[in-house]
């Protein structure tokens, strides 16, 4: 790759997280698109094709419910970290997120983006029982949380951690009712510390990341690539 001017464009999740220096450009998008793939597919879209320069565009994004499927790179360079979601960047990589997978399966993940939509089980109960009434938000709930053995919060800052378990424990002892236990997870910053490299050099990036060249598209079998050693 030849050197390209440089935009982190992310979850606001990452605000404050990654190091944005060197004249790296940055665009935080609201928390919650997740929840509506085909919404984030066309707010992330749209971003990417309001940037006027050839550039270097990093994305703050895993899959996200396969929400980043079919974006187009355009006239640009994109960088993906290969992740499902922000679970596996707050761990560190996404080898760690599917080891705990497969130790811990099973398991519903917390993290400080799901707090501020209130996008957790505890909420979503809330939602149910406003629209449809508490009998039928219980049996709702019990059909899509029965299979849950475990409740986790991820989060990449003990600061966060801290900040956010007050909420975090009123979740879990609602999912108590379910048979899940809660526990929580500080993560590493490898991975985020690589995707503060990637934004200021574009040789050798990891092979944690995904680069599509311009006029490319993101594909979901990308994130299902090993990486080469």
């Amino acid at each position: 790759m030849t050197d390209l001017p440089v935009v982190f464009l992310a979850c606001k999740v990452f605000e404050g997280i990654v190091d944005n220096s060197n004249g790296v450009s940055t665009r935080f998008l609201e928390y919650g698109l997740h929840s509506v793939p085909k919404q984030l597919n066309q707010v992330v879209q749209e971003n990417i094709n309001a940037i006027e320069q050839p550039s270097l565009v990093v994305l703050g994004y895993g899959l996200c419910g396969n929400g980043l499927d079919e974006i187009q790179a355009g006239i640009h360079t994109l960088v993906i970290p290969k992740a499902d979601d922000c679970i596996a960047i707050f761990m560190g990589s996404r080898q760690r997120y599917l080891q705990q997978f497969h130790e811990n399966p099973g398991t519903y993940y917390l993290s400080k983006g799901w707090f501020e939509v209130g996008s957790d089980p505890l909420s979503e109960h809330e939602k149910y029982v406003e629209k449809y009434g508490l009998e039928t938000a219980d049996w709702l709930m019990e059909q899509q949380y029965q299979h849950y053995r475990q409740l986790v919060f991820v989060a990449q800052r003990q600061d966060d951690l801290d900040e956010y378990r007050p909420r975090a424990l009123e979740v879990a002892a609602y999912c108590e009712r379910f048979g899940m236990v809660y526990d929580e997870y500080l993560g590493s910053d490898e991975f985020i510390k690589q995707i503060s490299e990637a934004l200021i050099s574009q040789q050798n990036l990891s092979p944690e990341f995904i680069v599509v060249p311009p006029g490319g598209k993101l594909q979901q079998e990308m994130f299902l690539e090993k990486p080469t050693k």
